[in-house]
């Protein structure tokens, strides 16, 4: 009858052995608890560094879980691990939902690259176009003074000499006219060099004015459009209350139409009405409404 002294001997080990499952699953419950918690924790500190200051609007600020009840002794694993089951599912369902905003963001912030990236290359190419335009006029510019100064025929040395120059006494009326003369026989560059020491030798002189203005035609009469353009808008700048300046207002208005700038043709004509209405509707009013027609001024 030794098997109640073995049953005494062996029970323990057999309550241990009993136990032992139950152990073991407790343990991997608390160790998968441990790594979910983990796993929250880390998924809340991406959240916070993807979308700091973020609302509930994009993300849930904490993973909730479901409500636990006190478990009365006895309770089935089973509920502890559908609530483990429950707190991955929310991890993934997070997860998702930052990948998601992860990709829309890359998305956007490649369409705002390829904007800017545009818009640097629309204004490369605009400040070449503005340089560009500005370094042409000073080439076609030096190109018409030279055309002024090239080396005359004898012939037409000898028409140019046979134009009187006044000898009145006033210097800077007898250039005037000596470069009036020279433009009204069509000598346009001798009249433009006459005029332009005309200019530069008498700036304070009553007829300086009249010298800038014939200068501008005398340009503009012999094709030199640009040159003509810069001498009558500088006439009317320096010397707006010259005798001359509503005159080259006009004739800049009219070098424009030459040139089929006919927007700026027509500004010029506005400003000469706004700032000289007198000569709009006194001697320039045929001029100018022929002008303005002709450049189809509104």
């Amino acid at each position: 009858m030794k098997t109640p002294v073995l049953n005494k001997i062996f029970a323990p080990l057999a309550i241990a052995a009993m136990m032992l499952p139950a152990s073991g699953a407790t343990a991997q419950r608390g160790d998968t608890e441990l790594r979910v918690e983990k796993l929250e924790k880390e998924m809340r500190a991406v959240q916070r560094k993807v979308f700091p200051g973020g609302s509930e609007r994009f993300f849930e600020p904490e993973i909730r879980t479901p409500e636990r009840t006190a478990q009365t002794r006895g309770t089935s694993a089973d509920t502890a691990v559908a609530d483990l089951l429950a707190r991955v599912d929310a991890l993934e369902a997070q997860l998702a939902a930052l990948t998601a905003q992860t990709e829309e963001n890359g998305y956007k912030l490649g369409q705002l690259t390829a904007r800017l990236d545009a818009l640097e290359a629309a204004a490369s190419e605009e400040t070449q176009a503005v340089n560009t335009s500005q370094a042409t006029p000073t080439a076609v510019d030096a190109a018409e003074e030279a055309a002024a100064v090239a080396a005359p025929s004898d012939d037409r040395v000898a028409q140019v000499a046979a134009i009187v120059k006044p000898d009145s006494g006033n210097a800077g009326e007898d250039e005037y006219i000596y470069g009036f003369r020279l433009w009204d026989a069509k000598f346009y560059p001798e009249a433009q060099q006459q005029l332009k020491k005309t200019v530069d030798n008498h700036p304070s002189h009553s007829r300086n004015s009249h010298a800038r203005n014939l200068l501008g035609r005398a340009y503009m009469d012999d094709g030199k459009l640009n040159l003509a353009a810069k001498t009558f808008l500088s006439n009317y700048q320096e010397k707006p209350d010259g005798a001359r300046a509503a005159d080259s207002l006009y004739f800049l208005g009219m070098t424009m139409i030459q040139q089929q700038e006919n927007v700026k043709a027509c500004a010029a004509f506005d400003e000469l009405v706004e700032v000289y209405p007198d000569v709009a509707v006194g001697r320039l009013s045929n001029d100018l409404s022929a002008g303005r027609s002709t450049a189809e001024c509104q």
